[in-house]
């Protein structure tokens, strides 16, 4: 998956370039390990690298002299701050792009000499041409360099996508774990590769898509060189999450399972440098983007839109009705929901706050009975052993999300043949596409509804994941029904006033969660068609004694796109005061979230983390409406916020940011 390129912060001061250390190949080899580049040990690497797979890639153990990259750990332990980053893509922390240590200060420069010496020794000459000779892709830049360095602590990780950016040719990850104590597998962390199949679509047009399980993993070691040529819609590949410990006194022993590497990439030649051609860079670019879409590989994704049309006389009279519903409709209504929603004042109260804010949050929506029933059964699915193995889980009703690059997670559609009746079976085929539920959500949204596109979604912890998506066209409305049993989540502090506040007319609310067990995502409207922003609600006190919850992820949020090519639209929690989110809202259980989603905004869910107490559940529903005119004064293009509040951070000054943020 392609990301947008970060741009520099604002308001800091040119650097003033140095002209980087031409090493001679003595020099350059002498910074490596004794042995690296002899004829019979490079052959051995390219050898392997050309059998390798799913995809050519190689892995080079005590790649660097080991009292050099010791003196380049110490140094960047003593001397190198970190920017906590998080996106929909991954979750880390980062320094700024090692590309600009020419541009320091004498006086900081002096604190980094050893990683000033590794960097030199990676894009000398003596080095890139080893790697093209194993690779066999020519020629490598010496002038362009682009590396960060990564640090992944418990809870970090990087999802699905091929590092096809630009003008890169080599992706590389070189390992600064603890030398003292070694990276255990079981701790996560590693790198995992993706296979690609080629499918053959409409026209017997052949694409190439990844499969949803990986085939190759990489876990990290000391002093270790991965690495692999970046091919267009070939080489999709992972960070698993570094998993949490047990216990706070075993993840002392352990190091603190901190994943430190340094991460970058090889580029084509620049001008000037041997290998140049005028236009590569430019065609590279081109040629990538035309091979990501060959074959229209979307076509293969899955699950597919698939939206069933509504009469619309039927749509019409059932948005306009004035009576509510007649005893027959309100006795098959009543088998499902919570009696409170389906009274005249409630229903008002609803359509009020979603006409005010075009997001609401209703706790409680099924009624005691069925939401028993309801939980019982998800509890004894999560308790059944299930296979993380695709084909193994396709052989019953549930379905794997894919491509990985784009999402993951189990999925069922109404009409699935293989899906014994449940209450799952029940909501998706059974209340949700009724005409006579469709009449209450007419009222409650006062829209009319010309189509419904339903799925039911468990997103298994540790696996699963949607990356943000864009939606182009008119607003449609957006529903969330969420039956998560399990705690920990962040929404926590909702369940026990839900119970008391779904019976009473009053308690009908905006969305609010918590991230991390202290931001919050503040009610406002959505679309920017608001009229006041709402206060923030204040968490409650809580004792001193009571950790900090973690944050396990599984949260959805909506954010507004941003047309700003230099930023990474999706980050939603870094350094800066980012306050784009227009909703947001933690897995919960008995919970129904309905959004009106204008054109341009993005929509993810965030993987779900090992450490979580369950997986998350919910039933996703899209609906196209019909198009509404606006008040003059409602028309404007500013965007509402549900802002995340963060805490203070503060990043290092010394480098800039690096180019892209989507680093191993």
């Amino acid at each position: 998956m392609k990301r947008k390129a970060e741009s520099s912060a604002d308001n800091k001061k040119p650097l003033k370039k140095r002209s980087k250390n031409a090493l001679t190949d003595d020099e350059a080899k002498a910074r490596f390990r004794k042995g690296l580049f002899d004829q019979a040990v490079l052959d051995g690497y390219t050898s392997a690298y050309a059998s390798s797979t799913p995809y050519k890639h190689s892995v080079i153990s005590e790649l660097i002299d080991d009292a050099l990259l010791r003196s380049v750990r110490s140094e960047i332990k003593a001397n190198v701050s970190f920017t906590p980053k998080e996106t929909d893509i991954y979750k880390i922390h980062q320094s700024g792009d090692l590309a600009n240590l020419d541009g320091l200060e004498d006086a900081a420069l002096a604190k980094l000499p050893s990683l000033l010496a590794l960097r030199d020794a990676l894009y000398s000459q003596a080095f890139r041409n080893h790697v093209s000779h194993i690779t066999g892709c020519g020629p490598l830049s010496g002038r362009k360099t682009d590396m960060a360095i990564n640090v992944y602590t418990p809870g970090c990780y990087l999802l699905c996508h091929d590092d096809v950016i630009g003008s890169r040719k080599v992706s590389y990850i070189l390992y600064l774990t603890d030398p003292e104590t070694p990276w255990q597998a079981e701790w996560g962390g590693a790198l995992r590769l993706f296979p690609v199949v080629e499918k053959k679509g409409k026209g017997n047009e052949v694409a190439k898509t990844p499969l949803p399980d990986v085939v190759k993993v990489i876990p990290p070691a000391w002093n270790q060189l991965s690495f692999f040529a970046v091919q267009p819609g070939e080489s999709f590949h992972d960070v698993e999450e570094v998993y949490r410990a047990e216990s706070k006194d075993q993840l002392e022993k352990q190091g603190g399972r901190i994943r430190m590497a340094i991460s970058g990439w090889f580029h084509i030649p620049q001008i000037g440098e041997e290998g140049w051609i005028e236009g590569a860079e430019e065609k590279a670019a081109k040629n990538s983007g035309l091979m990501q879409l060959q074959g229209n590989p979307d076509q293969h994704d899955r699950p597919q839109a698939a939206p069933v049309a509504v009469d619309k006389t039927d749509a019409s009279q059932s948005s306009q009705e004035s009576d509510l519903f007649d005893e027959e409709d309100l006795d098959f209504l009543l088998k499902y929901l919570a009696p409170t929603y389906l009274t005249p004042d409630t229903i008002e109260r609803v359509s009020e706050h979603f006409e005010e804010n075009f997001f609401i949050t209703l706790p409680d929506i099924l009624n005691a009975k069925y939401a028993e029933k309801l939980r019982k059964y998800v509890e004894d699915q999560e308790a059944a052993p299930l296979s993380e193995d695709s084909d193994e889980i396709e052989k019953g009703p549930w379905k794997v999300a894919r491509p990985p690059h784009k999402h993951r997670f189990l999925y069922q559609r109404p009409g699935e043949a293989k899906a014994k009746n449940s209450p799952v079976k029940e909501l998706l085929e059974v209340l949700l596409p009724s005409r006579q539920f469709r009449s209450w959500l007419q009222m409650a949204t006062r829209s009319v509804i010309e189509s419904h596109d339903l799925v039911a979604r468990r997103f298994r912890k540790g696996l699963d994941y949607t990356l943000a998506t864009g939606h182009e066209g008119k607003p449609r409305l957006e529903l969330n029904l969420g039956f998560t049993p399990t705690q920990g989540w962040g929404d926590d502090q909702d369940d026990d006033a839900a119970s008391e506040a779904s019976s009473e007319a009053s308690t009908i609310r905006n969305g609010s969660s918590t991230s991390n067990g202290k931001a919050k995502a503040n009610g406002s409207k959505a679309n920017g068609k608001g009229k006041g922003k709402e206060k923030a609600v204040e968490p409650e006190p809580r004792p001193e004694a009571e950790e900090e919850a973690e944050d396990v992820g599984g949260h959805e949020v909506y954010m507004a796109g941003d047309d700003d090519s230099n930023e990474d639209a999706a980050i939603y929690k870094s350094s800066a005061d980012d306050d784009n989110i227009l909703f947001f809202q933690a897995a919960a259980w008995n919970k129904m979230t309905l959004v009106l989603r204008d054109s341009g905004t993005l929509r993810f869910v965030k993987y779900v983390s090992q450490s979580a107490k369950g997986d998350r559940w919910d039933i996703s529903g899209t609906y196209e409406i019909e198009e509404q005119d606006e008040e003059p004064d409602e028309a404007e293009d500013g965007e509402a916020v549900g802002v995340l509040e963060e805490s203070e951070e503060e990043e290092f000054r010394g480098f800039s940011p690096s180019e892209d943020s989507d680093s191993d």
